[in-house]
């Protein structure tokens, strides 16, 4: 099954980090964390990725032309150039990097891999977003309900601590909690290829109008997630998952080292 990651956004308010790179390049313990997003796929043994780029997409390409070589000890003989690999490196993924244009929206992106996705069901997440959800278990409820869609449903963590107060006595003080109540919408999709249907062009936000027409029919069912989840929309957001990383408690990293 493909897993379609949208990974061509400008990501405008992390423009000290953008503007050389496009947002998915933005680096967690010196990965991108479009890497973090593809190795929590292949915890789950989903390996086949379509990349949808758009903004400085060269970059991407060029991390992962060399991604193996980057990732390999070898042996180079300069006087032949020939090249003796002592340690091949790299993970076992097939990588579809496709262009769908720098102005396109998130519908449009997934509307322009239409050739390469085919008739069959498939997953799609943003190029910006982490969390400890079991794949495998999303795709069991998405085949359950029998709907073209299925959105993950998360909490959002909020910026602020959250106190529980009791008159004017503190009883509990929790910093940047994960939300006990609201949803929102945290990506790590599973569509079938009738979704496509609802994506008028280049120009549709998949989050507006064919989101809107899908809840109309009722064709979008939402799983919810209640552990881990992070975005990563702001400077303060990257800290947050950088944090973690070093702090070695990790809870989007559910594959082995």
């Amino acid at each position: 099954m493909k897993v379609v990651i949208l990974a061509g956004g400008r990501g405008t308010r992390l423009s000290e980090e953008t503007t050389t790179k496009p947002k998915p390049m933005v680096e967690i313990g010196g990965r991108p964390i479009l890497w973090h997003i593809m190795k929590i796929y292949g915890a789950f043994g989903f390996k086949d990725f379509l990349l949808a780029l758009g903004y400085k997409g060269d970059v991407i390409k060029r991390y992962f032309a060399e991604y193996r070589l980057h990732n390999s000890s070898f042996i180079l003989d300069l006087s032949t150039a020939a090249i003796d690999v002592v340690r091949p490196g790299g993970e076992d993924w097939r990588v579809g990097l496709i262009d769908t244009g720098t102005a396109t929206m998130t519908g449009g992106r997934i509307r322009r891999l239409k050739p390469y996705l085919g008739q069959e069901m498939f997953m799609a997440t943003y190029g910006d977003g982490v969390a400890n959800i079991d794949v495998n278990r999303l795709l069991e409820f998405h085949r359950s309900h029998g709907r073209l869609a299925t959105i993950t449903a998360v909490h959002p963590t909020t910026r602020f601590g959250a106190l529980h107060l009791d008159g004017g006595k503190v009883l509990k003080f929790a910093e940047k909690p994960q939300l006990g109540e609201g949803w929102v919408n945290g990506g790590f999709f599973v569509l079938e290829p009738q979704v496509i249907d609802y994506i008028d062009g280049d120009e549709s936000v998949f989050e507006l109008a064919p989101i809107e027409r899908l809840v109309a029919d009722g064709q979008l069912m939402a799983y919810r997630h209640e552990g881990f989840w992070q975005g990563m929309d702001t400077l303060r957001e990257v800290k947050r998952l950088e944090e973690l990383w070093n702090s070695g408690n990790v809870p989007w990293k559910l594959w082995d080292d």
